[in-house]
């Protein structure tokens, strides 16, 4: 079939089709039909990197991947059914994750495209990183169920991704587009530590606790994290509390050297072999009592009620399921407790078999850590039984399995003929860019509107004041430099919040101090150090560079006292320049809209559509059936399109969702049109789409 599809194209992309090595990042939803069409286009060098497995849920609509599979590699098993539609053309695959430093910036710059196909934030950032470092142009997309988008940046990439309703392609190119991160992302929603552990009032609560327990039990722990009852909550006065605490630290703290030593939640499981029910006694009776003891807390709520193993209430049983998939049938309390047990026990043993391997194999005896992944059976048995029984203590509305999976990994479903057309228009961003027409590419919208499929717009700018594309990247961190940790520069703000990959700290003081170094050892001794102590203070300017990356940030320090709400620092932005800028960009864009009101007709035959919404979240997720929904009414979407900027940006689809891209605006000026020099590609985009 690539043959008959390379007797359509003009000689010169013939060769280049045939001739360029491309990368694609990520073989799941998008990725399985961008391998398929890019192998029936003619591409015969190509390599794809994936570092997940296949999981039973991903079948539905990732159609490289059979029921034999599951469990395997997607990049492995993606090359072995891609090469079934071409047998001459060489894929290699890589079982492995993108951010290593294996793949640094040689490895990019001996590819002619990079399309990414990614579920994760981290991942989509260190790639457009890498793209900006090496020159090369990349190809950003995100589809959101039904609706898509595909953007192009500076070294040939091609991104994607899936989110609800609608989507993108656009293309990224160091100094001539926006990059991935020119547009703010909204950050993940944190809830306070105390509300988690004491107070919880809603199904999130439950979930965020239960993923936190699963680190404590079985993964990495980290001490924001624990879940035992918080008897330092702002809220609690009086000697109840107090009493509550000692009582508490005499059955659960260890005397060492006249010091109190509080035992964590994995060594007490440890102690007593992860016994399902000691541990169930432990969280849903003990605790439970433990916090009743905190007459403060409950002056105005209405108090939990503890559980006990043998005597399980039976509301919430198993009624009127038939028709429902397992995933989305209500679980009774009891049924919970059943699969607190098996998957308590199975977890167990993954880990005992894991750290009796290491003692083995290396002669260590340390413990090993799980990694929580969604698509995990047992963790996801372990989260969900959690959740539901603890919520049932806390009178809160109890979730299916289903529901739980979607909240917990911050997910929307993923729709299979979203993905499909998404890909498609990747590809045609990729040719364009490999026969050198860099103006003919588009930010092309897949939208839900009747009279237009595929909206295509020109390229917006960089963004003055971007931290990642800017001639001197910048911005602030509003934080307690008497309470900071270095260790919390690096891992959660350097590392987590702006994603380097192996930062170099030093402060610009004149003498060139080194407070963080990416080499192992050198600088280990400061972390558990404040940044007060190192003479970091309010005002202090930070040079962080990833030599990995090829990325140089500068990062101003602003002492703030610890806000209450538990909230350990804040990314302010950049300077006053780029306020300014923004104001004047929102400005014009403002008079721009001014003007395109007045415009009754595109080139689509439509009226003049003044936003449209840019989503992206995670891919690959999980099976997704869904009622057939109303399509909204012309008038109705109109009006949404011709909503403010600035606010529909702080629009949320969901309070779980915290991937969701800003909204951005259609400009009917710069859409392409046969009367303003529009390409071939995009011609052959609209022909194809639309009625």
């Amino acid at each position: 079939m690539a043959t008959h599809i390379l007797g359509l194209l003009e000689d010169k992309l013939k060769a280049e089709i045939t001739t360029s090595k491309v990368l694609v990042v990520g073989a799941g939803g998008i990725g399985c039909e961008l391998l398929k069409n890019l192998v029936l286009a003619g591409f015969e060098d190509i390599e794809v990197i994936d570092l997940d497995t296949i999981d039973v849920s991903n079948l539905n609509r990732q159609f490289l991947f059979q029921k034999k599979h599951v469990g395997k590699s997607k990049a492995e098993v993606a090359r072995e059914s891609a090469l079934r539609f071409n047998p001459s053309a060489t894929i290699i695959a890589h079982h492995d994750s993108i951010i290593k430093p294996t793949y640094g910036m040689s490895y990019y710059q001996k590819f002619a495209v990079v399309m990414n196909a990614l579920d994760n934030r981290t991942a989509r950032n260190h790639v457009n990183r890498m793209c900006l470092a090496a020159d090369i142009p990349l190809v950003e997309s995100g589809t959101a169920g039904y609706l898509g988008q595909v953007t192009v940046a500076d070294i040939p990439l091609v991104e994607s991704g899936t989110a609800g309703y609608l989507g993108q392609v656009t293309v990224i190119k160091k100094g001539v587009t926006e990059c991935y991160e020119c547009q703010p992302k909204p950050t993940q929603k944190t809830y306070p530590g105390c509300t988690i552990r004491n107070t919880p009032s809603e199904p999130i609560h439950c979930i965020v606790w239960a993923k936190h327990l699963f680190n404590q039990l079985f993964g990495e722990a980290d001490p924001d994290e624990d879940v035992s009852p918080d008897a330092a909550d702002p809220e609690l006065v009086g000697e109840a509390g107090k009493a509550a605490l000692d009582d508490n630290n005499k059955k659960d703290d260890t005397q060492t050297d006249g010091n109190i030593t509080r035992v964590s939640t994995r060594a007490w499981a440890k102690s007593h072999q992860y016994q399902a029910k000691k541990l169930f006694t432990k969280l849903f009776t003990d605790d439970i009592h433990y916090l009743l003891t905190m007459d403060k807390l409950w002056e105005k709520r209405r108090k939990p009620t503890p559980l006990t193993w043998d005597s399980l209430p039976s509301v919430g049983d198993e009624k009127d399921n038939a028709g429902l998939i397992q995933d989305q049938r209500p679980w009774s309390v009891e049924r919970c407790r059943q699969v607190f047990q098996t998957s308590v026990n199975n977890l167990y043993n993954r880990v005992k078999n894991e750290e009796e391997k290491e003692k083995k194999d290396k002669d260590k005896d340390e413990d090993v850590s799980l990694v929580w992944d969604k698509d995990d059976s047992d963790a996801m048995d372990f989260v969900t039984s959690c959740a539901n029984i603890r919520a049932h203590i806390f009178n809160i509305s109890q979730k299916t399995r289903f529901d739980v999976k979607s909240m917990a990994g911050a997910i929307i479903p993923a729709i299979a003929t979203t993905n499909a057309i998404i890909a498609g228009v990747i590809v045609l961003e990729a040719m364009k860019l490999l026969t050198g027409r860099m103006d003919d590419c588009r930010t092309t919208y897949l939208s839900r509107g009747r009279k237009r499929v595929l909206v295509g717009c020109s390229l917006d700018p960089p963004r003055p004041g971007c931290t990642v594309c800017a001639p001197r990247p910048e911005l602030s961190v509003k934080l307690d430099t008497r309470h900071t940790t270095i260790r919390t520069l690096d891992q959660k703000i350097l590392r987590g919040a702006i994603n380097m990959a192996a930062p170099d700290v030093e402060i610009m003081d004149g003498k060139g101090t080194i407070v963080i170094s990416s080499e192992e050892g050198e600088t280990e001794h400061n972390l558990g150090k404040t940044l007060q102590e190192l003479g970091i203070v309010d005002g202090t300017r930070l040079n962080c560079d990833d030599f990995l990356q090829s990325y140089t940030l500068v990062v101003n320090i602003v002492h703030c006292e610890k806000p209450e709400d538990g909230t350990e620092f804040t990314i302010v932005g950049n300077s006053a320049e780029l306020k300014k800028a923004q104001d004047e960009e929102a400005a014009q864009k403002q008079k721009k809209l001014d003007t395109e009101k007045k415009t009754e007709k595109t080139e689509y035959g439509g009226e003049t559509s003044e936003e449209a919404m840019v989503t992206e979240v995670e891919d690959d997720d999980l099976v997704c059936l869904e009622d057939d929904e109303e399509e909204l009414e012309d008038e109705e979407l109109e009006e949404e399109l011709l909503e403010d900027e600035e606010e529909s940006r702080k629009r949320r689809s969901d309070d779980i969702i915290d991937e969701i891209q800003p909204l951005k605006k259609l400009k009917s000026g710069s859409c392409s049109s046969s009367g303003s020099g529009g390409s071939s590609g995009s011609d052959v985009i609209e022909e194809v789409m639309l009625d």
